[in-house]
């Protein structure tokens, strides 16, 4: 298991070093493959999401789908370090994607080379690397699952200290409106936008959603932006704002949608809907392993791929998701081979 983990760490030390925006990650994608080409298993590419299916897979068996991205964030202007030079320094693996979601990624990657060719396994294993995660664009994980067969679990592989986020928020993101009258700043005018937002936004952060979820509380509604005006002598028209919904487990997006607009005092449009909670449940054999093996569960506030699944989903991975989009961002070499040890561990009781 050591040496697996050495070739983890040297993989992501090479996925760091090569520049991997989201939509550009040919690259990235071509060194994953090399490391498929290395030990012998087959695997295919669609667009930058590479995949591939155990040694012994059988349709008649139920299939668990290992994912995590290999696409990053831009790099903000706080680094210090050069984010794409990896190098380790006092056991910490710095570098861009390091902890978001690269020692994810290389441990389940290194987690499926080690079953790959397991004799006659309960559950089918499909390992995809995907891209376009952090921009939620179209040809991601969500483009590749109509090429995969049935998924009936997965883990998605996100820094959660390598506890159990058995639940996840979903997004919605809502453009709003808020209606006045034009006019010149000179003359009087009861119908300005802008003089309408305060009561908008104490409506907005006032409205309170009924059912709350035992793993990841309220559902959370925060206004995020407001755009109005271009002129100093002009009252706008209108103005914009954009509101930010948290959604638990406890409604589908839909529901959110129709609740905000039936009683609301401004226009508000869904961008998707397609970004849902999701769950899995404590009595599912992959969440009562884990918690065998002495590991917590909780619900996370922070989106994933997991929201592009229909089935039952286990967010879980090494590193810290508040390291995520920072500054000289970092994973511990340590958390990727405990990582490795405790997903092997985790399989070795249900497959």
């Amino acid at each position: 298991m050591k040496k697996l983990s050495q070739k983890a760490i040297k993989l992501l030390q090479d996925l760091i070093s090569i520049k991997s925006f989201s939509s550009e990650e040919d690259k990235t994608a071509e060194r994953i493959g090399q490391w498929f080409s290395y030990h012998n298993i087959p695997f295919k590419k669609q667009d930058h999401n590479v995949y591939a299916f155990n040694k012994f897979f059988n349709k008649n068996k139920p299939t668990l789908l290992l994912n995590s991205h290999h696409d990053t964030v831009n790099p903000n202007s706080a680094y210090t370090r050069d984010p794409f030079h990896p190098q380790i320094e006092d056991g910490k693996l710095y570098g861009l994607g390091s902890n978001d979601a690269g020692g994810a990624l290389v441990s389940l990657i290194a987690l499926f080379t080690h079953y790959f060719d397991h004799p006659n396994p309960k559950y089918n294993l499909i390992i995809a690397a995907t891209a376009e995660e952090e921009s939620s664009g179209d040809l991601g994980l969500n483009s590749l699952l109509p090429s995969l067969p049935k998924i009936d679990v997965a883990i998605v592989g996100e820094p959660t200290l390598m506890q159990l986020a058995i639940a996840e928020k979903g997004l919605i993101v809502f453009d709003g409106k808020v209606e006045g009258t034009a006019s010149h700043a000179a003359h009087p005018n009861e119908d300005n936008p802008i003089s309408k937002l305060p009561k908008v936004i104490r409506w907005l952060e006032n409205f309170s959603f009924e059912k709350e979820s035992e793993t990841l509380g309220p559902v959370k509604l925060t206004v995020t932006q407001v755009i109005a005006g271009k002129q100093h002598n002009v009252v706008p028209a209108s103005l914009n704002l954009v509101v930010d919904v948290r959604v638990n487990d406890c409604y589908s997006n839909k529901e959110i949608v129709t609740l905000l607009q039936q009683d609301s005092p401004l226009a508000l449009f869904p961008r998707s809907l397609n970004l849902n909670s999701s769950s899995i449940s404590l009595e599912h054999p992959l969440v009562k392993a884990g918690v065998e093996l002495g590991r917590s569960t909780y619900g996370s506030p922070t989106l994933s791929d997991q929201a592009k699944l229909s089935c039952p989903s286990l967010k879980l991975g090494p590193g810290d998701s508040t390291r995520s989009h920072t500054a000289d961002e970092f994973i511990f070499v340590k958390e990727i081979e405990e990582g490795i040890a405790l997903y092997i561990n985790l399989l070795k009781k249900i497959i």
